[in-house]
């Protein structure tokens, strides 16, 4: 997705991460940056911290989030702000979708 305003879910490219995961971009620039991720069931998105501030939304299914040390089940329409620095990891209790933003984006994901 280079260079690009418009996302569009038939023509993303996606990336796969391994262990049931899946990512495409769905819009940047460098100071923020839009991601979908796909969980099959019982996938891990292990636990990490990173300098940038992340707001998400489950967009679709079910996961067990971790955050700081508190966990949360947090279904469709949900979601969660991981300040930065901050471990965070989620379990996928179902198949489903996290759209996460972060600020600033992540030069890692490019």
């Amino acid at each position: 997705m280079e260079n690009s305003i418009f996302f569009k879910a038939d023509a993303a490219e996606w990336r796969d991460l391994g262990g049931g995961v899946r990512r495409t971009m769905m819009g940047r620039d460098d100071r923020i940056m839009m991601v979908k991720v796909d969980f099959d069931k019982g996938a891990v998105g292990a636990a990490h911290t990173h300098p940038h501030s992340q707001s998400s939304l489950i967009e679709r299914g079910a996961f067990e989030v971790t955050i700081g040390g508190g966990t949360e089940i947090l279904k469709a329409g949900d979601g969660f702000f991981v300040p930065s620095g901050v471990e965070h990891g989620v379990l996928a209790l179902e198949a489903g979708t996290i759209v996460d933003v972060f600020a600033p984006a992540r030069e890692d994901f490019l």
